[in-house]
Protein backbone atom coordinates (compact mmCIF):
# COMPACT_ATOMS: atom_id res chain seq x y z
CA UNK A 1 0.00 0.00 0.00
CA UNK A 2 1.51 3.31 -0.98
CA UNK A 3 1.66 6.00 1.68
CA UNK A 4 1.89 9.72 1.43
CA UNK A 5 4.57 11.40 3.67
CA UNK A 6 5.36 15.13 2.89
CA UNK A 7 8.94 16.43 3.12
CA UNK A 8 9.20 20.20 3.26
CA UNK A 9 11.02 21.72 0.55
CA UNK A 10 13.95 22.62 2.86
CA UNK A 11 18.24 22.18 1.96
CA UNK A 12 18.59 20.27 4.57
CA UNK A 13 22.70 20.62 6.27
CA UNK A 14 23.37 16.81 7.26
CA UNK A 15 27.06 17.38 7.62
CA UNK A 16 26.33 20.38 10.36
CA UNK A 17 24.21 18.57 12.03
CA UNK A 18 25.89 14.73 12.37
CA UNK A 19 29.36 17.39 13.35
CA UNK A 20 27.50 19.47 15.84
CA UNK A 21 26.02 16.30 17.59
CA UNK A 22 28.96 14.40 17.83
CA UNK A 23 31.00 17.34 19.12
CA UNK A 24 28.67 18.17 21.67
CA UNK A 25 27.72 14.30 22.52
CA UNK A 26 31.05 12.89 22.83
CA UNK A 27 32.53 16.30 24.79
CA UNK A 28 29.82 15.70 27.29
CA UNK A 29 30.61 12.20 27.17
CA UNK A 30 34.10 11.75 27.73
CA UNK A 31 33.86 14.05 30.51
CA UNK A 32 31.20 12.32 31.83
CA UNK A 33 33.54 9.06 31.58
CA UNK A 34 36.31 11.15 33.55
CA UNK A 35 33.95 12.10 36.50
CA UNK A 36 32.44 8.32 36.39
CA UNK A 37 35.76 6.80 37.51
CA UNK A 38 36.62 9.05 40.12
CA UNK A 39 32.96 9.97 41.63
CA UNK A 40 30.79 7.08 41.19
CA UNK A 41 29.47 6.76 44.30
CA UNK A 42 27.58 10.08 43.98
CA UNK A 43 26.93 9.50 40.49
CA UNK A 44 27.63 12.76 38.87
CA UNK A 45 28.63 11.37 36.03
CA UNK A 46 25.06 11.58 34.93
CA UNK A 47 25.21 15.45 35.22
CA UNK A 48 27.40 15.23 31.91
CA UNK A 49 25.41 12.06 30.63
CA UNK A 50 22.11 13.60 30.33
CA UNK A 51 22.81 16.31 27.69
CA UNK A 52 25.03 14.72 25.89
CA UNK A 53 21.69 12.01 25.47
CA UNK A 54 19.72 14.90 24.66
CA UNK A 55 21.98 16.41 22.00
CA UNK A 56 20.29 14.78 19.09
CA UNK A 57 17.02 16.44 20.22
CA UNK A 58 18.25 19.55 21.03
CA UNK A 59 20.31 20.17 17.73
CA UNK A 60 17.34 19.03 15.73
CA UNK A 61 15.40 21.59 17.52
CA UNK A 62 17.75 24.54 17.15
CA UNK A 63 18.14 23.42 13.30
CA UNK A 64 14.71 23.46 12.60
CA UNK A 65 13.73 26.72 14.71
CA UNK A 66 15.78 28.43 13.10
CA UNK A 67 15.32 27.36 9.13
CA UNK A 68 12.68 30.03 8.88
CA UNK A 69 10.62 27.06 7.15
CA UNK A 70 7.56 27.13 8.45
CA UNK A 71 6.83 23.68 6.55
CA UNK A 72 9.44 21.77 7.92
CA UNK A 73 8.24 23.15 11.94
CA UNK A 74 4.47 22.16 11.47
CA UNK A 75 6.05 18.68 9.84
CA UNK A 76 8.01 18.42 12.58
CA UNK A 77 5.06 19.16 15.08
CA UNK A 78 2.72 17.28 13.21
CA UNK A 79 4.91 14.07 13.24
CA UNK A 80 5.54 14.66 17.26
CA UNK A 81 2.07 14.71 17.86
CA UNK A 82 -0.33 13.44 15.77
CA UNK A 83 -1.18 9.51 16.98
CA UNK A 84 -2.97 9.52 14.00
CA UNK A 85 0.14 8.77 11.64
CA UNK A 86 0.49 5.38 13.30
CA UNK A 87 -1.22 2.59 11.41
CA UNK A 88 -2.64 0.12 13.34
CA UNK A 89 -1.84 -3.06 11.04
CA UNK A 90 2.16 -2.00 12.36
CA UNK A 91 1.34 -2.00 15.88
CA UNK A 92 1.94 -5.89 16.34
CA UNK A 93 4.98 -5.35 14.53
CA UNK A 94 6.01 -2.67 16.97
CA UNK A 95 5.21 -4.61 19.53
CA UNK A 96 6.44 -8.04 18.73
CA UNK A 97 9.21 -7.77 16.65
CA UNK A 98 12.06 -7.39 19.03
CA UNK A 99 10.67 -9.96 21.78
CA UNK A 100 10.17 -12.59 19.29
CA UNK A 101 13.50 -11.59 17.68
CA UNK A 102 15.02 -11.85 21.32
CA UNK A 103 13.19 -15.19 21.92
CA UNK A 104 14.20 -16.55 18.76
CA UNK A 105 18.03 -15.73 19.64
CA UNK A 106 18.01 -17.59 23.06
CA UNK A 107 16.33 -20.90 21.15
CA UNK A 108 19.07 -20.49 18.72
CA UNK A 109 21.33 -20.23 21.30
CA UNK A 110 20.41 -23.93 23.14
CA UNK A 111 22.48 -26.03 20.47
CA UNK A 112 25.50 -24.12 21.65
CA UNK A 113 25.54 -24.52 25.04
CA UNK A 114 23.29 -22.05 25.87
CA UNK A 115 20.99 -22.55 29.05
CA UNK A 116 17.48 -22.13 29.40
CA UNK A 117 17.70 -19.99 32.03
CA UNK A 118 18.12 -17.13 29.76
CA UNK A 119 13.93 -17.43 29.11
CA UNK A 120 13.53 -16.16 33.05
CA UNK A 121 13.05 -12.96 33.67
CA UNK A 122 15.82 -10.58 34.87
CA UNK A 123 15.86 -9.81 38.59
CA UNK A 124 17.47 -5.82 37.87
CA UNK A 125 18.82 -4.46 35.01
CA UNK A 126 22.62 -5.25 33.49
CA UNK A 127 23.74 -1.93 34.79
CA UNK A 128 23.80 0.97 36.49
CA UNK A 129 22.84 4.46 36.05
CA UNK A 130 23.86 6.73 38.58
CA UNK A 131 21.10 8.52 40.39
CA UNK A 132 18.71 8.05 37.35
CA UNK A 133 16.64 4.75 37.74
CA UNK A 134 17.71 2.43 34.91
CA UNK A 135 14.17 2.38 33.57
CA UNK A 136 13.72 6.34 33.61
CA UNK A 137 17.07 6.19 31.67
CA UNK A 138 15.92 3.62 29.32
CA UNK A 139 12.56 5.48 28.19
CA UNK A 140 14.34 8.84 27.94
CA UNK A 141 16.92 7.36 25.87
CA UNK A 142 14.40 6.12 23.43
CA UNK A 143 12.77 9.82 23.38
CA UNK A 144 15.50 11.82 23.05
CA UNK A 145 17.53 9.85 20.42
CA UNK A 146 14.54 9.52 17.78
CA UNK A 147 13.46 13.10 18.54
CA UNK A 148 16.23 14.24 16.87
CA UNK A 149 17.08 11.08 14.79
CA UNK A 150 13.61 11.03 12.99
CA UNK A 151 13.00 14.76 13.58
CA UNK A 152 16.09 15.95 11.54
CA UNK A 153 18.91 13.50 11.17
CA UNK A 154 17.48 11.22 8.98
CA UNK A 155 15.33 13.04 6.36
CA UNK A 156 18.69 15.63 6.34
CA UNK A 157 20.56 12.20 4.82
CA UNK A 158 17.67 11.01 3.04
CA UNK A 159 17.89 14.68 0.78
CA UNK A 160 20.81 12.87 -0.22
CA UNK A 161 20.44 9.47 -0.97
CA UNK A 162 17.43 6.67 -1.15
CA UNK A 163 16.27 4.96 1.95
CA UNK A 164 18.55 2.23 1.71
CA UNK A 165 21.69 4.24 2.01
CA UNK A 166 20.03 7.00 4.22
CA UNK A 167 19.12 3.90 7.11
CA UNK A 168 22.46 2.91 6.33
CA UNK A 169 24.85 5.59 7.07
CA UNK A 170 22.36 6.59 9.43
CA UNK A 171 22.74 3.20 11.26
CA UNK A 172 26.24 3.50 11.16
CA UNK A 173 26.98 7.09 12.27
CA UNK A 174 24.11 5.84 15.20
CA UNK A 175 26.69 3.20 16.10
CA UNK A 176 29.84 5.48 16.29
CA UNK A 177 28.15 7.65 18.41
CA UNK A 178 27.59 5.33 21.17
CA UNK A 179 31.14 5.24 21.49
CA UNK A 180 32.15 7.45 24.70
CA UNK A 181 30.11 5.04 26.29
CA UNK A 182 32.85 1.95 26.32
CA UNK A 183 34.58 4.49 29.04
CA UNK A 184 31.55 5.21 31.33
CA UNK A 185 32.36 3.52 34.53
CA UNK A 186 29.25 0.70 34.81
CA UNK A 187 27.94 1.41 31.71
CA UNK A 188 26.26 -1.62 29.85
CA UNK A 189 28.92 -0.73 27.08
CA UNK A 190 31.46 -0.64 29.57
CA UNK A 191 30.60 -3.87 31.52
CA UNK A 192 30.36 -6.21 28.04
CA UNK A 193 33.40 -4.71 26.57
CA UNK A 194 35.46 -5.50 29.93
CA UNK A 195 33.76 -9.21 29.79
CA UNK A 196 35.24 -10.01 26.61
CA UNK A 197 35.85 -7.28 23.38
CA UNK A 198 33.97 -9.22 21.04
CA UNK A 199 30.85 -8.84 23.00
CA UNK A 200 31.13 -5.17 22.96
CA UNK A 201 31.86 -5.55 19.05
CA UNK A 202 28.57 -6.80 18.86
CA UNK A 203 27.37 -4.17 20.42
CA UNK A 204 27.78 -1.83 17.85
CA UNK A 205 27.44 -4.04 14.97
CA UNK A 206 24.15 -4.68 16.01
CA UNK A 207 22.73 -1.42 16.33
CA UNK A 208 23.49 -1.29 12.24
CA UNK A 209 20.29 -3.71 11.20
CA UNK A 210 18.39 -1.93 14.47
CA UNK A 211 18.62 0.89 12.84
CA UNK A 212 17.50 0.00 9.53
CA UNK A 213 14.61 -1.76 11.26
CA UNK A 214 13.46 1.36 13.11
CA UNK A 215 13.83 3.51 9.61
CA UNK A 216 11.32 1.01 8.16
CA UNK A 217 8.74 1.38 10.86
CA UNK A 218 9.26 5.26 10.91
CA UNK A 219 8.45 5.41 7.51
CA UNK A 220 5.49 2.43 7.83
CA UNK A 221 3.94 4.57 9.80
CA UNK A 222 4.16 7.89 7.71
CA UNK A 223 7.20 9.16 9.63
CA UNK A 224 5.69 9.36 12.80
CA UNK A 225 8.43 10.30 15.81
CA UNK A 226 5.84 8.51 18.28
CA UNK A 227 6.06 5.18 16.98
CA UNK A 228 9.72 5.53 16.79
CA UNK A 229 10.12 6.46 20.01
CA UNK A 230 8.04 3.12 21.14
CA UNK A 231 10.03 0.89 19.14
CA UNK A 232 12.98 1.73 20.46
CA UNK A 233 11.77 1.80 24.09
CA UNK A 234 10.70 -1.86 23.19
CA UNK A 235 14.01 -2.64 21.70
CA UNK A 236 15.53 -1.41 24.84
CA UNK A 237 13.50 -3.28 27.37
CA UNK A 238 13.73 -6.46 25.25
CA UNK A 239 17.75 -6.61 25.96
CA UNK A 240 17.01 -6.49 29.62
CA UNK A 241 14.23 -8.70 30.45
CA UNK A 242 15.37 -11.70 30.07
CA UNK A 243 18.64 -13.23 31.57
CA UNK A 244 19.87 -13.07 27.93
CA UNK A 245 23.44 -14.12 27.58
CA UNK A 246 26.13 -12.08 25.86
CA UNK A 247 26.31 -14.95 23.41
CA UNK A 248 22.72 -14.96 22.67
CA UNK A 249 23.14 -11.45 21.48
CA UNK A 250 25.79 -12.58 19.52
CA UNK A 251 23.36 -14.39 17.67
CA UNK A 252 20.45 -11.76 18.03
CA UNK A 253 23.10 -9.29 15.41
CA UNK A 254 23.02 -12.72 12.96
CA UNK A 255 18.73 -12.46 13.55
CA UNK A 256 18.31 -8.83 13.26
CA UNK A 257 19.91 -8.70 9.91
CA UNK A 258 18.11 -11.35 8.60
CA UNK A 259 15.01 -9.24 8.93
CA UNK A 260 16.31 -6.29 8.03
CA UNK A 261 17.32 -8.22 5.15
CA UNK A 262 13.49 -10.08 4.73
CA UNK A 263 12.37 -6.44 5.11
CA UNK A 264 14.29 -4.33 2.43
CA UNK A 265 13.83 -7.33 0.29
CA UNK A 266 9.80 -6.92 0.54
CA UNK A 267 10.42 -3.56 0.22
CA UNK A 268 12.50 -3.25 -2.51
CA UNK A 269 10.59 -0.01 -4.44
CA UNK A 270 11.01 1.51 -0.52
CA UNK A 271 14.12 1.36 0.05
CA UNK A 272 15.70 1.26 -3.59
CA UNK A 273 13.62 4.02 -5.45
CA UNK A 274 15.95 6.52 -6.95
CA UNK A 275 13.53 9.33 -7.60
CA UNK A 276 10.49 10.40 -5.75
CA UNK A 277 7.55 12.21 -7.35
CA UNK A 278 7.63 16.19 -6.16
CA UNK A 279 4.53 18.19 -6.24
CA UNK A 280 4.80 21.97 -6.75
CA UNK A 281 2.31 22.68 -5.16
CA UNK A 282 3.03 25.19 -2.65
CA UNK A 283 0.47 24.72 0.03
CA UNK A 284 1.99 22.89 2.98
CA UNK A 285 0.10 19.59 2.78
CA UNK A 286 1.55 18.67 -0.99
CA UNK A 287 4.60 20.41 -0.92
CA UNK A 288 7.42 17.64 -1.55
CA UNK A 289 4.76 14.84 -1.19
CA UNK A 290 6.51 11.72 -1.37
CA UNK A 291 5.54 8.61 -2.16
CA UNK A 292 7.98 5.55 -0.61
CA UNK A 293 5.90 2.86 -2.24
CA UNK A 294 6.45 0.76 1.32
Amino acid sequence: MNHQIFRPNYNYKPKLYFVATFIITYALWFAGAYVSHHDDRNGLHMLFMLPGLMAPFLISVAMIATSKNSSLKKDYLNRLFNPGLIQLKMLPVILFVMPLSVLASIVLSLPFGGSVDQFQFAEGFSFSSGFVPVLLLLLLAASFEELGWRGYAFDSLHSRYNIFWASLVFSILWSLWHLPLVFVNNSYQYEIFHQNIWYGVNFFVSIIPMGVIISWVCIKNRKSIIAAILFHFIINMSQEILVMSQAAKCIETAVLTVVAAVIMLLNKECFFLKKHSVSRNPSYKSVCSLDYRC
